[in-house]
């Protein structure tokens, strides 16, 4: 059975929906893999993406390598945004990465309806307000004014993922998953400098198969299919599951306990997401359901 054959590239709505939770929790899995491997951390992204895209090449057998403008710049968009999140890691706490790198919904939320013509709703306002907020509590004890250099990785980090779901949904009628193809590509070619000297050994090599075939091969392509059925703005807004689940993973782990305000803003960002996407979901089948009602009283 073919890889690709396992995946629908056409699936419903919900199906699309529970792709970007499943997307977001393998996400999250990278803060706990990503500290299990001795290893510089440009090499360590430049070895997974060289895996992904291994993975990736595998489920597409041809990639449609068009080298159409906006698939290329998806895949200096998906670069640019891995790499620069692994140098936010090295020179800011991790809490100022994840919160910097997810103002992403903002942009896509102002320049989605310029760029995509997908119009931001009062709920996504809402949705992205109370979400935000949510990772401001949840991260309240941990972030720093200081790695004035690794703040600025950040927010360029969080510009460019802005970029590059905007850039994936606009392939939405194309096959968007080669532009991460050649976006993994480009991140191996810049690891490869950085991957001579140590060693990550056996332990880490095992746990760079798992990142590059689990945490990021497989994640991106439940995610490129995911972005044909929804908007831009629910294709960024879901993943922020991505931070309040990856403290879970350590602490599953790792023994790592998160504190009281870490839990409520979790519980807020949870909250926000799946009232957004029950309330957009539920809202249509209640206008079908009043059109019906409608023709029935003519």
């Amino acid at each position: 059975m073919k890889l690709k054959s396992i995946f629908t590239s056409n699936p419903s709505r919900p199906v699309a929906l529970f792709f970007l939770v499943m997307t977001s929790i393998l996400w999250s899995l990278g803060g706990l893999f990503i500290k299990l491997v001795p290893w510089n951390p440009i090499a360590i992204s430049g070895a997974r993406s060289a895996i992904a895209a291994l993975l990736i090449l595998i489920y597409l057998r041809k990639p449609k390598i068009t080298r159409s403008p906006v698939q290329i710049l998806g895949g200096i968009a998906y670069s640019c945004t891995v790499i620069l999140f692994v140098v936010a890691n090295k020179y800011t706490t991790a809490a100022n990465a994840i919160m910097l790198q997810y103002t992403a919904p903002v942009y896509v939320a102002i320049f989605g309806a310029w760029f995509l013509k997908e119009k931001t709703r009062l709920v996504d306002w809402i949705a992205i307000v109370a979400s935000l907020g949510g990772m401001l509590l949840f991260f309240a004890d941990d972030i720093s004014t200081g790695g004035f250099f690794g703040n600025i990785a950040s927010i360029l980090s969080g510009f460019f993922f802005a970029c590059l779901v905007m850039l994936l949904r606009k392939q939405k009628d194309s096959s968007p998953v080669e532009s991460v193809f050649i976006g993994n590509i480009i991140t191996a070619i810049v690891g490869i400098p950085f991957m001579f000297g140590e060693s990550p050994g056996l332990k880490g090599a095992v746990v760079l198969l798992l990142l590059g075939t689990l945490q990021l091969g497989l994640s991106y392509i439940l995610y490129t299919i995911a972005i044909k059925k929804v908007t831009a703005i629910e294709a960024i807004l879901i993943p922020i599951l991505e931070p309040v689940l990856n403290p879970f993973w350590v602490f599953l782990f790792l023994g790592e306990v998160p504190g009281s305000w870490a839990i409520v803003g979790g519980v807020v960002v949870i909250l926000a997401i799946t009232g957004r996407c029950l309330y957009t979901t539920l809202r249509p089948l209640e206008s079908e359901t009043r059109d019906q009602a409608q023709d029935h009283s003519c």
